[in-house]
């Protein structure tokens, strides 16, 4: 019988090491969030500040840890990031031309890296090992199976603080190159404060979730107020990429319990976790938590087939089109387009569905409309005319879906600010939408 303790103390070295097998022209692969793994970078990263590396790329999605590619100019063209889903450190990055970002469907991503990239190595932190030789990846199993079977390296951060999500991507002792042990605490989610806003919006989506619903809860104050709002229904369950606070509240409430899905009754499905210690401790060992490869979780043909599956997500603006932004401010780059059209098109192909995309009225302290007749000049359409559904501010919803143009422009104008609606209604009729 292996000895699996034995290969893993053979495999087991400094992150200073693991840096020291770093070539030119790597490219490096991370998944989601937590899933990161901060000292194998900051290593590889003083390699190339000191001169000894060059053209090193490295892949993230969700950066949550301060990645020194994304903070430091000096090292673009030694150590580049390119992100799939910016958070600060990336976002700030890209905006400042010495970083790159890759549009893409969050579902696609695993494709892309099957048929699109050679990976070098495969960084990912990891709960401890079992018995059986195996870690779990924990908070993310997004497109970790993909990188396994794409990357010629397996460089791993084993961390204690990591939860075991026996329900999710696993990686055995034998598939992994080299190891090191880094017992860190995990990032966590700054508590999000709901405003009256975000719960006049979220108490608005509650009143049309029926109970024994299926769930998607995006990021922000809009998502967890409607979580809140949601405490008092019953027999909900839950399909989403992230799993959040507001959801372990719901489960622990009662109005969470899966027991009315189609498929995976009994679960909370989901791809990455990121949030509160409180997620992390709830995931560990929790056969009711499943976390599952994004390709299938966030699958439109998948995510249809529980009935009345509510998807709730955000925005930056909206045009009378109905064209949703989400990922940059004219040309100035936030984000990506993550999930939101999966889970879009998820919900209004399931019987009884919904979609809801959700924001405040106004910006910049109600000087700025969020309801535009136009797009701001070079702003991302994230969901299409075509695929929008239900839009929401604090002044009502908008059904868009199987509207007209003319239709759908009175119905945005009317859950507007009313400081913008005269505005609105007067580009309109320029534009010949309205008469």
């Amino acid at each position: 019988m292996t000895d699996f303790k034995t290969l893993y103390e053979a495999r087991k070295t400094t992150a200073q090491e693991l840096a020291a097998r770093v070539e030119d022209g790597w490219l490096i692969g991370m998944d989601a969030a937590a899933a990161q793994t901060p000292a194998i970078i900051s290593a590889i990263a003083e390699r190339a500040g000191q001169d000894q590396l060059r053209g090193v790329k490295v892949q993230t999605l969700l950066d949550v840890y301060p990645l020194e590619f994304y903070a430091d100019k000096s090292l673009y063209g030694k150590m580049t990031g390119y992100s799939w889903f910016s958070s600060a450190g990336a976002r700030s990055a890209i905006n400042s031309g010495f970083a790159d970002f890759i549009p893409a469907y969050y579902r696609d991503i695993p494709k892309y890296i099957r048929t699109c990239y050679d990976y070098d190595a495969f960084c990912v932190s990891v709960s401890p090992m079992d018995k059986h030789g195996y870690f779990s990846l924990a908070t993310a199993s997004s497109y970790s199976e993909a990188m396994i079977d794409k990357a010629k390296r397996i460089f791993i951060e084993v961390n204690v603080n990591q939860p075991r999500a026996v329900c999710g991507s696993r990686l055995h002792i034998s598939q992994v190159d080299g190891l090191i042990e880094n017992n860190i605490e995990l990032p966590v989610l700054p508590p999000v404060k709901l405003d009256e806003v975000s719960v006049t919006i979220g108490g608005l989506i509650a009143e049309q979730i029926p109970d024994g619903a299926c769930i998607q809860l995006g990021i922000g104050a809009i998502p967890d107020a409607t979580g809140m709002a949601l405490k008092t229904k019953k027999d909900l369950g839950i399909h989403t990429e992230m799993f959040t606070d507001s959801m372990v509240e719901l489960i622990e409430c009662g109005a969470v319990n899966n027991s009315r899905k189609q498929i995976h009754r009994g679960q909370s499905v989901t791809t990455f976790a990121f949030g509160s210690k409180r997620i992390y401790d709830f995931i560990d060992d929790n056969p009711a938590i499943a976390l599952l490869p994004v390709d299938y979780v966030n699958n439109p043909e998948v995510i249809c087939k529980n009935d009345n599956m509510i998807s709730i997500n955000a925005a930056l603006e909206v045009d009378l089109w109905g064209q949703v932004c989400a990922e940059s401010v004219g040309t100035k780059h936030m984000s990506g387009s993550g999930g939101q059209i999966d889970y879009v098109r998820g919900a209004c192909q399931s019987k009884g569905g919904k979609s809801f995309i959700a924001f405040s009225s106004t910006a910049k302290g109600g000087t700025i409309s969020k309801i535009k007749p136009i797009l701001t000049p070079g702003a991302v359409c994230t969901t299409s005319k075509n695929d929008v559904d239900y839009i929401v501010t604090e002044y009502g919803l908008a059904h868009l879906r199987g509207c007209s143009l003319g239709e759908r422009a009175k119905r945005l104008i009317a859950i507007a600010h009313p400081d913008f609606r005269d505005e609105l209604s007067f580009e309109a009729k320029k534009r010949g939408i309205l008469v």
